[in-house]
């Protein structure tokens, strides 16, 4: 390829960048102008990828994690041939557009994962690189590597400054995730200046002592020493950053290497001047020369003959190995085996019963061997999560076969993992913490939320029940800080058998993630039929129903105790477990009315965290308005007025 065609090969992704953020008057041109040649080095040269068929199972997979950049990314889809048009790069950040101010997974074919909160993309991709680990590990045989992807990143001075940055370098680095090829935009500008305003540490000795292999480019935009560079990390172990020296909007005369070139549009002047200093025509916007439009489209036959190469070995690899071939092929697909559903657990009626942590660990074990792909893990906490599958090995960069994930204490970074593996395909994944660590995750939840990943989220010790450890550990405003996030389904189960259905709802959501949140303590196994998936149900009718006692978890027991007591004294009561807000939602009118008609005004809430949110189904609530307290569980329910005592006395005050 000539020098001349490389070159403007280079500027038109500069400048299809800068035209998209002038003409929406809005937008990052800094980040594409000073990487375009660091993209176009990995997309030309070694990114394995089908643009007419984004979601090929063999590709390889890149992520823009400073996703303000996106124009960068967009216009890198719309040269190589991907369903994304120039009507499209010219309706950046506009209403109903398919280019987003931040990429979205989803929106845009070919965009592997949403960006644009920093350093979630870099963690994403530690969790895609782990799922292709475990995946070849499982299947691959030798001479017969089927699986086989490299997870290529951009990632910027903000991505290394973000803390879920610093905790996934550090697992990955441990795990020698050696698919990670990361390419460092080391410009040194931030939007608040120099970076040396916050940001001095030696970056590379820091990725070096996680154990990454570390390479230099002194000139960001020299493609043939980033080419070299990136064909020493394939042969690496380690993951590998390449920290390459840019200048933020390149070729603007007035702006590049400034912080007025980060987020907002050049002006027509600088954008001319711009132009001209690298000899690009001013008209018309939006320029694309036809040589190069050409020398880009060839990703489209390279991408055909890519996926027919890989076809035609795996082709070989079920001739060979029919029953692996046959198991990855399903677990690619995303389908769940037959009947999987016949291994839950189903518990016997048990006063005594057990914590739904404890049911949530038997139910992990029950199914885990008919579901192969369900794999995951804790943040330092698996005996207190349940989460560990028995007979599998941990996953460690020796046994990367192994279904056990230790996160290590690093919450942030491992929902941002889950969320990665789970986009990967080929594996459901499962992170584990305590439910009032679920602040550490909120980003990486409301991404997975916003973005449809099939994430499943365990948060155990659910409520003040957790007992002495305090009100440090003892979630109060976390349900409803969860429940207020869209498509989040969140599910507190009130027993064991609940439990196991909960897990029913997670497995089979593939439109979103899913909370579970369980006790510590134990709570009693009910005589009844739970219908979680319908996210509330009627337990049991005490006489014809004149109140209607509600609850999730462990208070379910509570208020049918409670409900025993009113109907000695000859109350009509109903007794709702109401373990999903959102799965109730989701019925329609007539069922939601059997459960609470209109006619039957008298209803009491009960739930140990704060209130807000039950006033739409319930007349009154007994919550909790105040941090927790360190004593015996039993000793904190009384005092915080969790009693039969107490809830009678409400309901019969309505």
């Amino acid at each position: 390829m000539s020098t001349d065609l490389q070159t403007r090969a280079i500027n038109t992704l500069r400048f299809l960048s800068a035209d998209g953020v002038q003409k929406a008057n809005s937008g990052h041109p800094g980040l594409p102008m000073g990487t375009a040649a660091m993209a176009y080095t990995i997309w030309t040269r070694h990114l394995r990828h089908n643009p007419r068929n984004p979601k090929w199972a063999g590709r390889d997979r890149f992520i823009l994690s400073g996703g303000h950049g996106s124009m960068l990314l967009y216009s890198l889809l719309h040269v190589t041939g991907y369903d994304v048009s120039l009507d499209d790069l010219k309706n950046f950040r506009q209403w109903g557009s398919i280019t987003p101010g931040h990429p979205e997974y989803g929106v845009t074919p070919g965009v592997e994962v949403t960006t644009g909160p920093l350093g979630q993309g870099f963690a994403n991709g530690v969790g895609m690189a782990i799922a292709a680990s475990h995946l070849a590990a499982t299947f691959n045989q030798r001479g017969h590597e089927i699986i086989d992807p490299f997870i290529y990143a951009i990632v910027t001075d903000g991505d290394l400054m973000e803390g879920v940055t610093s905790e996934a370098a550090s697992l990955a680095g441990h795990l020698s995730l050696g698919r990670l090829i990361y390419l460092y935009d080391d410009n040194h500008i931030s939007i608040d200046g120099s970076t040396d305003l916050a940001f001095t540490e030696d970056r590379a000795a820091r990725f070096r002592s996680y154990g990454w292999q570390v390479l230099m480019v002194e000139d960001g935009n020299d493609v043939e020493v980033m080419d070299k560079l990136i064909q020493e990390a394939k042969s690496d172990p380690r993951p590998s950053i390449i920290m390459c020296r840019t200048m933020i909007g390149f070729g603007a005369p007035n702006r590049q290497g400034t912080s007025k070139a980060h987020g907002e549009p050049l002006g027509d002047d600088e954008l001319n001047a711009a132009k001209d200093n690298l000899g690009w025509p001013k008209e018309p916007r939006f320029f694309i020369p036809d040589d190069v439009l050409e020398f880009y489209r060839k990703a489209v036959d390279r991408g055909r003959e890519l996926e027919f190469d890989w076809k035609t070995r795996f082709d070989g690899f079920m001739r060979l190995f029919p029953t692996l071939g046959t198991e990855l092929q399903r677990r690619l697909n995303g389908e769940l085996p037959k009947d999987w559903e016949s291994t839950l657990p189903t518990f016997p009626v048990d006063a005594k019963g057990m914590g739904t942590r404890v049911a949530s660990g038997k139910t992990i074990n029950a199914i885990a061997p008919t579901l192969p792909e369900l794999i995951g893990g804790s943040a330092d906490l698996a005996p207190s999560n349940n989460t560990k599958i028995d007979g599998s090995p941990a996953f460690q960069k020796d046994s990367y076969q192994g279904r056990n994930f230790h996160f290590g204490v690093r919450e942030h970074a491992m929902g941002s993992v889950v969320n990665g593996m789970s986009v990967f395909g080929g594996v459901i994944p499962y992170g584990a913490t305590f439910l009032v660590f679920a602040d550490y995750m909120r980003a990486t939840i409301r991404l997975a939320a916003l973005s449809h990943y099939p994430s499943i989220f365990i948060f155990t010790h659910d409520s003040v029940g957790l007992g002495e450890d305090g009100p440090t550990h003892q979630p109060i405003e976390q349900l409803t800080s969860l429940r207020i996030i869209p498509n989040l389904v969140v599910i507190r189960p009130a027993d064991a058998n609940e439990t196991a259905q909960a897990w029913k709802v997670a497995i089979e959501r593939r439109n979103g993630p899913t909370v579970l949140a369980l006790t510590r303590q134990n709570v009693p196994t009910m005589d009844t039929t739970p219908q979680v998936e319908k996210g509330a149900y009627i337990v049991k009718d005490f006489g014809t129903p004149e109140i209607i006692l509600m609850a999730s978890g462990s208070e379910v027991g509570l208020i049918l105790e409670s409900a025993q007591k009113l109907a000695d004294e000859g109350k009509g009561v109903r007794v709702v477990s109401f373990p999903s807000w959102e799965l109730f939602e989701k019925q329609d009118d007539a069922y939601r009315e059997s459960v609470l008609p209109k006619n039957i005004q008298k209803r009491l809430a009960v739930e140990a965290g704060a209130g807000i949110g039950w006033e739409r189904y319930a007349q009154s609530v007994i919550s909790i308005e105040h941090y927790g307290a360190s004593a015996p569980a039993k000793i904190i329910f009384e005092k915080f007025g969790f009693t039969v005592e107490n809830v009678v006395a409400k309901a019969k005050s309505l």
